[in-house]
């Protein structure tokens, strides 16, 4: 179940830079006339005129913790191999001691995907649509009453949903997909490094009980790496890409804006290089692993160094969120479980 009530959505660059109008209908033309149509409501770069770029006088709002109570007898980290998406999922939620740990019957679920690019599922620049289906399958078999999907991407909504194939897996397992429009924004208030108070893709969040956040694991040209902190990215509104210069201490906010219930790393295929849009399968390296668990530093911290192979000294967001308090970076010190698919 997709809305596609009008709306603006912001016309960016790989870079997150705004592109002409040539380009971007250049680069719609790929997807057809059928993206063409359902994004006829203009491609301005959404700014609400009340919010000035940086901080507002405007009291924020402030989002509430989803995160469930710790059963302390359970992981909290869980990495799972194997060679099928689902199986592979599976093992890696049941090693937590299963789904009906976070999710209760009645609740509304908030899945968080990256889709931020109109890439296919091969090129490993978004999240796989294999991926977002095991853990919405794994939602609504513990009760959830709704589920919702929802990014703010770069490209054209419609074309990244279509194009990644997201949107076929909501349409089939009859999920909410919801695209960004202005009036779903609204500003955030945070004690952050540099977020403070920004425009944020509020609308998914107003039901919502529980927040799941679903990233793929890829290399980042601007900080290094792309996966369950940097997803967050793509719920902030406005000329985001201010925060390029910036970029590690806002990844680190990302830890303190939002408290999820869960977040899962797809390492079944990695983009290696040239992230964040990839472009080439030469580039992808299959790894079949999924990381789950309910501290995202500690997950990110595995993704870089296991999957991405990375030496995690260099990777200055994880060492900010670390010493912030908001996760652990050391992941081997943590209650942790792997398995096989």
């Amino acid at each position: 179940m997709i809305n596609q009530s009008e709306y603006t959505e912001p016309a960016r660059s790989a870079d997150d830079e705004p592109v002409s109008r040539r380009e971007f209908l250049v680069r719609a033309g790929a997807t057809g006339a059928l993206i063409a149509g359902a994004v006829a409501g203009g491609y301005a770069l959404w700014q609400p005129k009340h919010f000035v770029p940086g901080f507002e006088e405007e009291k924020g709002l402030e989002l509430p913790s989803f995160a469930s109570d710790p059963d302390k007898t359970l992981p909290s980290l869980a990495i799972a191999h194997g060679t099928e998406h689902e199986k592979t999922m599976r093992a890696a939620i049941g090693a937590l001691g299963g789904m009906g740990q976070f999710i209760r019957k009645g609740d509304v679920v908030v899945l968080k995907p990256n889709v931020a690019f109109d890439r296919p599922a091969a090129l490993a620049a978004t999240t796989h649509p294999e991926t977002l289906r095991a853990v919405a399958r794994l939602v609504l078999e513990a009760g959830a009453r709704q589920v919702i999907v929802a990014d703010n991407p770069i490209n054209s909504p419609a074309g990244c949903f279509l194009k990644s194939g997201l949107q076929q897996v909501a349409n089939e397992l009859n999920l909410e997909l919801l695209y960004p429009q202005a009036n779903y924004f609204a500003p955030l208030r945070l004690d952050g490094e540099v977020l403070r108070k920004w425009a944020f893709f509020h609308a998914p969040f107003k039901k919502a009980t529980k927040v799941i956040g679903v990233a793929p694991c890829k290399d980042h040209n601007l900080c290094h790496a792309s996966m369950t902190m940097k997803n967050w990215y793509g719920l902030l509104g406005g000329r985001r890409n201010q925060f390029h210069q910036h970029i590690h201490s806002v990844v680190a906010d990302f830890a303190l804006m939002i408290k999820p219930t869960l977040v899962v790393l797809d390492g079944m295929n990695v983009l290696m290089k040239n992230g964040p849009t990839g472009g080439r399968l030469s580039d992808v390296k299959p790894m079949g692993t999924i990381v789950a668990g309910t501290d995202m530093v500690a997950v990110d911290s595995y993704g870089y160094t296991n999957l991405l192979e990375r030496d995690l000294a260099e990777l200055t967001y994880i060492h900010k969120a670390h010493e912030r308090g908001l996760g652990n970076k050391n992941w081997k010190e943590t209650f942790h479980k792997e398995v096989p698919a």
